[in-house]
């Protein structure tokens, strides 16, 4: 990969991670129509905690609050009731199903679902729900994050777990499962990032071992994409929960769908390969 390369796809990262329209698969898409090699998982994986970075900076004081509280709750049984304190566990209830899925399928993960053809499908599915999920919401009363419970937290986990798959888009899958659920757009988010936080940051410095290795991006390009994904980052998550405060996310609906029929039909008329880019390993 080069240097340029490198920059290009981590302003994509950082555009694209906390935006309901799939960094990951923006991340195999966009090479694949410019004529660049796969990036790879691992290569998304670590520009993530470029993103992830933002997230911790941004949310510091929620992070902070959180889990001091939730350790302090652990020897104290009064704080157990304290928001906080019950977070915590939701973060954590949240994160298990991402963790063992992703564990027991890494390597359909990391080869068979990036085709083409599931990345465009997966877009314009996805896509609809969450048209529909954003529906629902808009006709009902739409809870705040402080009334989230220990089983919506695991139905957030789940709709995570989803994100393993390129296309789906892990936002776009919790917002998504938080609308169904009942609550707000900005608490929908909000969980959605915190949530995200263990299983990014897990999952990149795993794959942080990988990088330089047999198909695999240098470490050179690797790194300036991650910074710059950060710095975009953080300027994206500030626009996106003051844009959905006022906002629906039917223009979101409507990119993935249409970048979703334009993959297919790409790969149909033989435009595209389904497996474009990729370098076996």
């Amino acid at each position: 990969m080069e240097w340029f390369h490198g920059a290009v796809l981590g302003l994509i990262q950082g555009l694209t991670e906390f935006l309901p329209i799939s960094s990951s698969a923006h991340l195999r898409v966009f090479p694949a129509l410019l004529g660049w090699q796969d990036p790879g998982a691992a290569f998304t994986a670590v520009t993530q905690l470029g993103t992830e970075t933002a997230v911790l900076i941004y949310f510091r004081r929620d992070i902070a609050s959180i889990v001091k509280t939730w350790t302090l709750s652990l020897f104290r049984p009064a704080l157990r009731s304290h928001q906080d304190a019950r977070m915590g566990w939701f973060v954590i209830m949240g994160t298990l199903p991402i963790g063992i899925l992703g564990k027991l399928f890494q390597d359909t993960i990391e080869q068979d679902l990036r085709d083409l053809r599931i990345i465009g499908t997966t877009l314009i599915l996805f896509g609809v729900i969450l048209a529909v999920a954003d529906r629902t919401r808009a006709v009902r009363y739409a809870k705040p994050i402080t009334e989230l419970t220990l089983p919506h937290a695991a139905g957030y986990g789940m709709a995570q777990a989803l994100a393993l798959i390129p296309g789906v888009s892990r936002s776009g899958g919790t917002i998504s499962a938080g609308l169904l659920l009942g609550y707000s757009r900005e608490a929908a988010a909000r969980y959605s990032f915190l949530l995200a936080i263990p299983a990014v940051l897990a999952s990149g410095v795993l794959e942080l071992f990988k990088i330089g290795e047999g198909p695999s991006p240098a470490w050179g390009p690797t790194i300036l994409a991650t910074a710059i994904a950060f710095v975009v980052g953080y300027a994206a998550i500030s626009w996106f929960l003051k844009y959905i405060s006022n906002n629906s996310f039917m223009p979101f609906v409507i990119y993935r769908i249409a970048l979703g029929i334009l993959i297919i039909v790409l790969v149909s008329v033989g435009t595209l390969a389904p497996d474009a880019g990729v370098v076996a390993k």
